[in-house]
């Protein structure tokens, strides 16, 4: 019985530990995020959503927000102009999304250009993820 138990508080506590320990890519951009600025403490799942549902309208005409392409809910398949699905972005449906960090980069550099008109810092990185990794 207590071998049971044991088990189930180490199963547990996998499940239940913050996920940016799991994550080396959230560290990387944590890493990164502490460099930019010197006040950051921590990612916020809030932030992201804020960010994700933003009408930013720096970037291209045809995509002012993130969701012009992937839609208000992360859990639904999105878009593209050219009429292609996109997978959802919800970690919980598409969990290989932010697993490989070269793809993740590719994906960021393309869109935050076409949506900021410029690069993500690495806190909108780290917030999106975040809160992607909620949905």
């Amino acid at each position: 019985m207590k071998k049971i138990l044991f088990a189930s508080l180490i199963a547990s506590s996998f499940f239940l530990a913050p996920s940016s320990w799991a994550s080396p890519l959230l560290d990387g951009y944590a890493t990164q995020a502490k460099q930019e600025q010197a006040d950051f403490s921590g990612f916020s799942a809030k932030r992201g959503q804020r960010f994700f549902q933003a009408r930013h309208g720096t970037g291209k005409a045809e995509t002012p927000s993130c969701t012009s392409c992937h839609g208000n809910d992360a859990k639904q398949s999105g878009q593209t102009r050219a009429g292609k699905v996109i997978a959802p972005l919800a970690s919980s449906l598409s969990p290989e999304r932010y697993t490989d960090p070269h793809k993740v980069e590719k994906w960021f550099r393309r869109n935050c250009n076409s949506v900021l008109g410029r690069a993500c810092t690495a806190l909108e990185k780290g917030d999106f993820i975040t809160f992607m990794k909620t949905q």
